[in-house]
């Protein structure tokens, strides 16, 4: 093993003698520059009769779309079981790929070619090991596993056995120095002698290494044969019973190839493969290993991929930590170092950070300079990435995330040409995205939408119909978009496992809107819980699915009826509310829906008071909360188009009745009294009373305690209500001073929850004005008047003196002279 480790690192010799006899087995790493000049050096040097690579024969009906000028890498084979197409699995290819280099060879060249690992129909039935291995897991619980075949065993590394043996105590950087920065020819370095190295779109699967010694081009997969023929019998074959079976099958493969073509036979595989290609066994001990194996009806296709899932961080068990470098070094045709720092400079540019042509020639000659101290060929990632960090972003690692992220890692999405084989799912949404000018990108981006345009609106429905198929191509952006308005914000990014996404959707319809309308219907007859269902009925409004609508109407109204549980009541209603409000927006009928949530809204009223005794803190912090979102939902209701008559004030009054009642938990008595508050409908006189009642020493700390959270809680704004109205304030400090040393420990903790909610300005202000103490504050107002500006009725004096300014902030002209207030 020492030997076979020393062959790959020393440079190989031209030699001017015929290649050996084939077949010849061509170990390699997925996805590296280095590994695939390498192949492409062999199969220019070697001429084979036939090529065969790691992949499932399956495919091979679909292998010359490799050569189809649409055909842009990284693209990925997607095979997927017919009856469940949530079992799926990836293969993977990028340009720089090997496998993809000798897949263009042979379709440029006209060799025939073809794939020869274990069928896709036996591997998607094989039970995977486990969701991180790369294989098969279930597309509902895990995203769906790629190709790992690579991934040799858990018990050993053979490029970290192997970096180690030569000295290096880094795999990654021991691979790059003997493998990815040396050039078909022996030398190191990308230089201008490495001529054809492909660009993008495989362009580069012709030529490259015409000049090679067939020997020599040769020599490297001998020596890595070597090297893991050493490392599977110190280590054994490893413990993955299915790598037995692919092994067995691609030997089947090979004998049959070598029938037909003779020995003239290129295999592109797994390097950790190759001993077991090569070794002599009979055919029948390798039927034996196949008997038996189960087996499901696959679909394969092409599919877009991206670099960002070539990346080992994405979970991909044969990923590689730089997938745009690597790109770039098999793209570039020379000064793989200089182009470099060319494209961080541009990247740095372009996000207005000043980087001039002096900094890119100092980040080259420091890069150089780590390369040769750290005794390396060339520079590597490592040396460029600490050039870069030192002299572009001036030592800062937030720039430095940026490379990583767009450059290093890559944000490339790869085409499939419209002939590749697609459900007709897929078919009907790539029609859509094209019709609607939204293009699929890897790269994430925001989308603002207009819902009064044609455009726009049918983007946002084609948007919501994919989530409710469970195709999140995007999602909506929180806050960017008023419930009920006209604007929608969506943050959309489309990554390679939602094709597995689309095929599962299939089994509801060969369209969006028919697939959406019947998953809408099957989860409209399966739903139990009624805040379920009227999720799904807003989910259906925005999704612009009318057919739907009446199978989830039918089974609201059902559920509706039988569910006397408030607390599910108010759960249900605010998704009632915001879906009552799309009539405006969308032209939707929600005649149906305004009487269902009429119906709710009354029950609520009549069964909220009685629910809300007897609760425990827990209980009464959920009911808190449920208070809250049916006063916002009746709030709408009270606005919108289906306005209930009366709806309004019976809300108030339930309000008043929480306020008012001792047997009502704290935290839902203080926030009813707010609530009441905040629309004007409770005096602040009477909120005074209120609070003095709530914090009276026969009060409990606990309760007075918890009063103040839901009157006073940080999310509320209640901290400015205390800053303006001083007479709140004086009762919460009065009663705050007067709670024994022994009670108070018990109740800190949820004034601690309450108070560190404010802003921090807040919290100093209110710190300020308790430290001036109550004579002082008063000190600052009108004799029987708030002092804090919160008075028992309106100043008409300081109001007009506002309002001049807030009709220059709204855009409004001034008010006529004389005008009536």
């Amino acid at each position: 093993m020492p030997n076979a480790s020393a062959r790959l690192a020393a440079p190989a010799v031209p030699a001017a003698s015929a290649p050996p006899a084939g077949p010849w087995l061509l170990g390699v790493r997925h996805h590296g520059p280095g590994s695939a000049r390498a192949v492409l050096a062999a199969l220019a040097a070697a001429r084979p009769a036939a090529v065969l690579i790691e992949g499932p024969p399956e495919a091979d009906a679909l292998l010359p779309l490799a050569a189809d000028p649409a055909m842009r890498p990284p693209v990925a084979l997607l095979a997927h079981a017919v009856d469940d197409p949530g079992r799926a699995s990836f293969w993977p290819m990028a340009a720089f790929s090997p496998e993809w280099v000798a897949l263009r060879w042979a379709l440029d060249h006209g060799v025939p070619v073809r794939f020869i690992d274990l069928p896709a129909a036996h591997s998607l039935a094989i039970e995977a090991p486990a969701p991180g291995a790369g294989e098969t897991p279930r597309a509902e619980e895990e995203p769906p596993g790629e190709r790992a075949e690579d991934e040799v065993t858990p018990a050993v590394d053979p490029i970290r056995v192997l970096a180690e043996t030569a000295g290096y105590d880094d795999p990654e950087r021991w691979w790059e120095d003997v493998v990815e920065h040396r050039s078909p020819g022996g030398t190191t370095g990308t230089d201008s002698g490495d001529s054809g190295t492909g660009t993008g779109g495989g362009s580069g699967a012709t030529g490259a290494g015409g000049g090679c010694a067939p020997g020599a081009s040769l020599a490297p997969f001998a020596a890595l044969a070597e090297a893991m023929g050493a490392l599977r019998e110190a280590y054994g074959d490893g413990d993955r019973p299915r790598d037995a079976v692919r092994e067995a099958y691609m030997r089947i493969q090979l004998r049959t190839a070598r029938k037909e073509f003779g020995d003239a036979v290129a295999v592109v595989c797994g390097a950790w493969h190759v001993p077991a290609l090569a070794a002599r066994t009979t055919l029948a001990a390798d039927r034996a290993l196949l008997k038996g194996l189960p087996k499901v009806k696959a679909e394969l296709t092409w599919v877009p991929w991206t670099h960002r899932r070539l990346a080992r961080h994405s979970g991909y068990g044969a990923g590689i930590d730089a997938p745009g470098w690597y790109g770039h070094l098999f793209d570039v045709p020379d000064r793989p170092i200089e182009r470099w720092m060319t494209k961080v400079a541009g990247l740095l540019r372009a996000e207005d950070r000043s980087v001039s042509t002096a900094h890119v020639i100092e980040a080259v000659r420091l890069a150089e300079t780590l390369a040769a101290l750290r005794g390396r060929p060339l520079a590597g990632l490592g040396e460029t990435t600490d050039a870069v960090r030192a002299v572009m972003c001036e030592g800062a690692d937030v720039p430095l995330a940026l490379v990583q992220d767009r450059l290093i890692v890559g944000e490339s999405l790869g085409e499939v040409p419209d002939s590749a084989p697609a459900v007709p799912l897929q078919r009907d949404l790539t029609r859509t995205q094209r019709t609607l000018r939204l293009k699929p990108e890897a790269a994430e981006r925001e989308l603002g939408l207009d819902l009064r345009k044609d455009t726009d609106a049918a983007r946002s429905r084609l948007l919501h119909r994919l989530r409710l198929l469970d195709v999140r191509w995007g999602e909506p952006v929180e806050g960017r978009s008023g419930t009920g308005t006209f604007r929608e914000s969506w943050r959309l990014s489309w990554q390679p496992e939602l094709s597995v996404r689309v095929a599962e959707a299939g089994m509801w319809g060969t369209t969006v809107l028919t697939a959406a309308t019947a998953k809408a219907e099957s989860l409209a007859r399966e739903a139990t819980a009624l805040a379920g269902i009227t999720a799904l009925a807003e989910r259906c409004l925005l999704a612009g699915l009318p057919d739907a609508l009446p199978a989830v109407m039918r089974a609201l109204a059902d559920r509706a009826a039988l569910d006397a549980d408030v607390g599910h009541l108010a759960d249900a209603l605010p998704a009632l509310a915001r879906a009552l409000r799309y009539g405006d927006v969308r032209s939707t009928d929600t005649a149906a829906l305004a009487e269902v949530a009429a119906g709710l809204a009354e029950r609520i009223c009549v069964g909220l008071p009685p629910a809300c005794t007897g609760l425990d803190a827990d209980g009464a912090e959920a009911l808190r909360r449920q208070v809250e979102a049916v006063h916002g939902a009746i709030g709408l209701l009270d606005s919108g188009p289906a306005r209930a008559e009366g709806l309004r004030d019976r809300w108030d009054a339930v309000l008043h009745k929480l306020a008012a009642r001792d047997t009502v938990a704290g935290v839902i008595r203080g926030r009813a009294a707010r609530l009441l508050l905040d629309e004007g409908r409770l005096a602040e006189d009477e909120a005074a009373r209120l609070m003095g009642l709530a914090l009276s020493p026969g009060t409990p700390p606990a309760d007075a305690a918890a009063w103040i959270e839901g009157f006073a809680g940080g999310a509320s704004g209640g901290g400015m209500l205390l800053v303006h109205d001083e007479r709140l304030l004086t009762l919460v400090d009065a009663w705050l001073a007067g709670i024994p040393a022994d009670r108070f420990t018990d109740v800190l903790p949820l004034l601690r929850r309450t108070f560190s909610a404010y802003e921090p300005a807040v919290r100093r202000t209110l710190g300020e004005l308790v430290r001036r103490g109550p004579a002082a504050r008063a000190a600052r107002g009108d004799a029987g008047r708030s002092t804090g500006g919160f008075g028992p009725g309106l100043d008409r004096g300081r109001a007009d003196a506002v309002e001049p300014v807030l009709r220059l902030l709204l855009g409004r002209p001034p008010e006529p002279a004389g005008a009536a207030g």
